[in-house]
């Protein structure tokens, strides 16, 4: 098993599309970091109990609003967290030219960015065995098609398919502080 290879503090965002992986890589990664904080991003959509619009293949201005405001509101705490002398990894579906923007409203540094990036059909597999369901409208592959085409590649992008998520992190503390880092 590889030894943590990451200097702290640092944040690492981790991003993919639904059913990538975050969840417990993020978990997993935090769990073997000293002084850490999984940040799940998606907490500040889910406290919006009134006049949520959630985003769909055909967004509304209102669901974009409020998707960027998830999005400040994270990088607020993983920043406050950050001051506070944590590592933070920061799990959330940040997709398209908003990962770029999210360097920006990032103001921590060192930033790594780790993509998780599974093919499509293990992603659908995946989403059928999970309790929770997030695609609503959407397929794996569509969301897979913005993310391989829309999304700038930054930090290191994984094809975790066919690992387990111990093998994830493995993988990710070998080569994040190489590959990872932006901003």
């Amino acid at each position: 098993m590889p030894g943590n290879t990451l200097r702290s503090p640092a944040v690492i965002l981790i991003t993919g599309i639904m059913a990538a992986g975050k969840s417990t890589v993020a978990e997993e990664l935090a769990r073997r970091l000293p002084r850490s904080v999984h940040l799940r991003g998606d907490v500040f959509r889910r406290m919006i109990v009134n006049g949520r619009a959630e985003m769909t293949p055909d967004t509304e201005a209102e669901a974009v609003h409020q998707l960027h405001l998830r999005y400040t509101l994270a990088a607020n705490a993983a920043d406050s967290y950050f001051d506070a002398g944590f590592t933070v990894v920061l799990q959330d579906v940040v997709l398209g030219p908003d990962l770029a923007d999210m360097v920006d409203r990032i103001r921590s540094r060192p930033l790594l960015i780790v993509v998780l990036a599974p093919r499509p059909e293990v992603v659908a597999v995946r989403e059928q065995a999970r309790s929770k369901t997030g695609y609503g409208d959407w397929t794996p592959h569509q969301l897979d098609a913005g993310l391989r085409t829309e999304t700038p590649r930054l930090g290191l992008w994984l094809d975790n398919s066919d690992q387990t998520p111990t093998e994830t992190v493995d993988e990710i503390l070998t080569r994040a502080w190489t590959e990872a880092v932006v901003g």
